[in-house]
């Protein structure tokens, strides 16, 4: 089997995480975070909506790491981000990591925000 080698180009892709980080750049960054193309920022979790209403027009999606299982989005913060045309998709944080490194390969519009995947075993 040939493998090929994944080129992101200048974007950094999620390379791994723990119960209270996500790495990006050989940085660990605390979580819960914002991940779009050449940009890293903290945030404020549901109840921080004004880090990513500014992404309004950049994306395709928002993948929504909601921790280590999948959960639905509170419903102010859904109704928000669609009121300002961001559209938002919840998975388990370890799903948005791959899904965004993914999508972000093949040179798509996306970002993520993401919760702690929890306490380490």
């Amino acid at each position: 089997m040939r493998l090929t080698e994944i080129d992101f180009g200048t974007a950094q892709p999620i390379e791994g995480y723990g119960a209270d980080f996500f790495r990006i750049g050989g940085v660990a960054h605390p979580a819960p975070l914002v991940i779009v193309p050449g940009q890293v920022v903290a945030w404020g979790g549901f109840g921080d909506t004004a880090t990513l209403l500014p992404l309004a027009g950049q994306l395709d999606v928002l993948f929504v790491g909601t921790g280590a299982e999948i959960a639905h989005l509170p419903k102010d913060f859904r109704e928000t981000l669609e009121a300002a045309g961001i559209a938002a998709e919840p998975m388990a944080s370890p799903a948005a990591c791959r899904t965004y490194n993914v999508l972000l390969s093949e040179g798509r519009r996306v970002g993520v925000a993401l919760l702690a995947v929890g306490k380490a075993d």
